[in-house]
């Protein structure tokens, strides 16, 4: 059966030349380095236990063998701990740690927060976001899942973290013997872009939220590079992501529902760009279009290569400047039995949003409310079994509960 034609507006191409333009003069990159603030941030870990007879946990075991097909096990890497910890705006995270330590996904925050910052103080860019004409928008819009352009960068920023935190379960794979070194390895292998070009949009957050990693790592050249199994399966999760869009746009046209009723299954592994990919021709892959490169002074380079540089760059200084270590407090390992206001440090964006409510929503609790910025939820159970079974349905979904006492 055909598909549906395109939003009108619907053109990678020109989107990709349209951050770019944004992106002119490297607002990413920030000026010269003031004297360093040295500072110490305290993280809670928990240690993760395999399964017996796997290298994953229960949870990871279940997720790869229902939502991750077609990847084999054994291509799945899992962090060693789990960690909690505040942020130096005070909101709660969560993040996994392998070979390299708690100071990789700590740090990687706060890089990511000072460029964010740093996105946000962007006079030049705030401009060349307002003069953006009607047609500019809405191809935006209709081309990529942020729509703002602010919106799109810290999605950059925020994606390059994650890439460095989720790679690093793999640092045993390489020579590299500490964060910093580890961080300009991935940049000078491209595995930045790699990851841009061949990861569909859900694969990074989904995994990221588990504490695995569907990919392995060999040295090619001096340079850090992916294993061959990794790039064939890379591909066919992508190709089998693709081929379900398709398959939901005719559902919905069978059925004669809009194609958002049916784009997420509760467990963030359906894109939720299906209405984009159920466009494209059998065959044709998507890519990014911040790693489409453009011609700029004498040399071709694309907004994906700024971001990536200007990451790099912020990690490895703040990680001479920042002392991570355990906390004195002893971690808790069980909810609290009390209490209506709780914080998910994974929820990034308005599909954890709409996962979270429906997880409840299943249960009878109505729609909560949610800050994004701080990660704090508050819902309304009609019982203390509810509320904790509500928690339950949250972690099943991959999200970190963690209430407010």
């Amino acid at each position: 059966m055909p598909t549906d034609p395109p939003p009108a507006s619907y053109d990678r191409a020109a989107a990709a030349r349209i951050l770019f333009e944004l992106a002119a003069g490297e607002p990413f990159r920030s000026a010269a380095w003031d004297e360093p603030t040295p500072r110490t941030i305290e993280y809670r870990e928990e240690v993760l236990r395999p399964a017996r007879g796997s290298h994953l946990t229960a949870g990871q075991l279940s997720y790869v063998l229902r939502y991750l097909q077609p990847c084999p096990t054994y291509l799945v890497t899992s962090a060693g701990s789990r960690i909690t910890w505040r942020d130096s705006d005070g909101i709660v995270n969560v993040g996994h740690t392998g070979p390299l330590g708690a100071a990789v996904p700590v740090v990687a925050r706060e890089a990511t927060l000072m460029l964010w910052k740093l996105l946000a103080s962007n006079q030049t860019l705030a401009r060349r976001s307002a003069e953006l004409r009607r047609e500019e928008r809405a191809v935006l819009a209709a081309t990529t899942t942020d729509r703002v352009p602010l919106d799109i960068f810290r999605t950059g920023i925020d994606a390059a973290a994650k890439a460095l935190v989720q790679h690093a379960f793999l640092a045993r794979q390489t020579s590299c013997t500490t964060p910093a070194e580890f961080a300009r390895a991935l940049l000078d292998g491209g595995i930045f872009k790699t990851v841009a070009g061949t990861w569909y949009w859900s694969l990074q957050a989904t995994t990221y939220r588990r504490g695995i990693i569907p990919a392995s790592l060999v040295t090619y050249a001096g340079q850090v590079r992916y294993s061959v199994d990794t790039t064939i399966n890379l591909r066919a999760l992508k190709d089998a992501q693709l081929e379900a869009a398709r398959e939901l746009a005719d559902r919905a046209r069978s059925a004669n529902v809009e194609l958002g009723t049916l784009l997420d299954d509760g467990h963030g592994t359906t894109p939720s760009s299906a209405a984009q990919y159920a466009h494209l021709e059998p065959g044709d892959r998507p890519r990014c279009p911040a790693q489409v490169t453009h011609a700029s002074n004498g040399h071709r380079s694309s907004v994906l290569d700024q971001v990536a540089h200007a990451f790099v760059e912020t990690f490895t200084h703040l990680i001479e400047v920042i002392e991570v270590v355990p906390t004195a407090a002893a971690a808790k390992a069980a909810v609290g039995a009390v209490g209506e206001v709780f914080e998910v440090p994974d929820m990034t964006c308005d599909h954890c949003t709409k996962t979270i409510t429906r997880a409840l929503g299943e249960l009878g609790v109505d729609p909560p409310e949610f800050d994004l910025v701080t990660k704090r939820v508050i819902a309304s159970f009609p019982s203390a079994d509810v509320r904790e079974r509500s928690f339950e349905a949250i972690r099943e979904r991959g999200y970190t509960v963690v209430p407010v006492t």
